[in-house]
């Protein structure tokens, strides 16, 4: 089987690469994580003149039609350079909701200044205690003459701070975990009664907790079907998982890279400490570590849109728990053949190995996804027998 790129994917690559070698330096990025927003609004505005917001997007609604493979190369690069830009927030999770479920109307209202890098957004499902069980929802929504009432929390929300609009997930129901009863809501984030309460992430990045407090919205706020929205859910955060995927391939790439260097430059006794056999082997533990993580990314583009959606989840959950224990162990035997610098804030190991540390908690971690796995094992060999 042949994974090479098509001719106009490698010059997506390289418009990509060049553009973040270019644009976006470790100080250029320590700068915008420390400024009042966390994140470049100038940067944003080159990445949609570059078309990569579009990317996605239908071409009907002013996108690129762009699939799972130019997202997996975009994301590789971005992963490369840390961005801390709502990539993921606005153009992968909302982005995949709104192009799945929302309507004509919706689509001509939101979606222009979302490509045009002028509006964000931003998905919020996942709540306190939920521990990423997608149909564990509480948050509760009730119809009302004209509309809709929300009440409930959210954590976690990335980049609730900046979106415009926060699609958020609340239930009809009583019953905690129904898969049926879930609907979707675009709520401005000025709307009265949400509450939002920022906090940077541990890679630098920024979330929000969200309460709802008897939040009123219009009929036109509700996205998809009334009660039908957690497979539109689930398909989203397949797709934000295999995202998160090639960002954590790109960043282990980079970090690869930066070790090797510092091994054929750092001197002990008198010879550079990549010359050591135990540290050559660890090198190569960690180039092998990585090329199983871009293995298993492949595997998890090449399933991200199928329509089978037992054998997607369960091929993103097994691509997500490998790459996540690849990412640990290369995160760490990094860090160790940096010595005491691979911590430190003023060298960007430290910040690749934050970023992979998160990744591994974003969407659920290693253990969450292999137990998916095993669980899809044994309904399969269950209805085998």
């Amino acid at each position: 089987m042949h994974f090479d790129l098509s001719e106009e994917q490698r010059l997506l690559k390289d418009t990509v690469e060049r553009f973040v070698a270019r644009e976006y330096g470790f100080e250029r990025r320590r700068t915008i994580i420390e400024s009042e927003e966390g994140i470049s609004r100038d940067i944003w505005s080159q990445l949609a003149e570059l078309g990569l917001l579009a990317l996605p997007f239908a071409e009907g609604d002013g996108g690129l039609g762009g699939g799972p493979v130019e997202m997996m190369v975009v994301g590789e690069a971005f992963g490369r350079a840390l961005l801390v830009e709502p990539w993921f927030a606005s153009v992968v999770l909302a982005g995949s909701v709104l192009r799945s479920a929302a309507s004509p109307l919706q689509r001509e209202a939101w979606l222009p200044g979302l490509i045009a890098g002028t509006q964000f957004a931003t998905l919020a499902h996942f709540e306190p205690g939920s521990r990423y069980e997608t149909a564990r929802v509480t948050a509760q929504a009730r119809t009302i003459a004209g509309g809709h009432v929300l009440s409930g929390a959210k954590s976690g929300v990335p980049h609730a701070h900046v979106a415009d609009h926060i699609l958020v997930s609340a239930r009809h129901t009583d019953a905690d975990d129904d898969v049926q009863g879930i609907s979707l809501f675009a709520v401005p984030r000025d709307a009265e009664g949400l509450v939002l309460r920022s906090h940077a992430t541990h890679d630098g990045q920024r979330a929000a907790d969200l309460q709802l407090h008897e939040v009123v919205l219009p009929k036109c706020a509700l996205i998809g079907p009334l009660g039908g929205a957690l497979p539109i859910i689930e398909h989203a955060l397949d797709r934000g998982i295999a995202a998160l995927c090639a960002f954590a391939v790109g960043t282990m790439s980079a970090l690869y890279e930066a070790t090797l260097e510092h091994v054929k430059t750092r001197q002990q006794f008198g010879v550079p400490i990549g010359k050591f056999q135990a540290l050559q082997h660890r090198m190569a533990e960690m180039l092998m570590h990585l090329e199983h993580a871009r293995s298993m990314l492949l595997l998890a583009t090449a399933r991200a849109e199928i329509v089978d959606t037992a054998l997607r989840q369960c091929t993103l959950s097994a691509a997500k728990a490998v790459i996540g224990q690849c990412a640990r162990f290369v995160g760490q035997q990094a860090v160790q053949l940096h010595g005491g610098m691979g911590v430190t804030d003023e060298l960007i190991v430290s910040h690749h190995f934050k970023s992979l540390t998160v990744f591994n908690l974003q969407l659920g971690d290693s253990e969450h996804h292999l137990a998916r796995v095993s669980d899809a094992l044994l309904r399969e060999s269950a209805l085998a027998a």
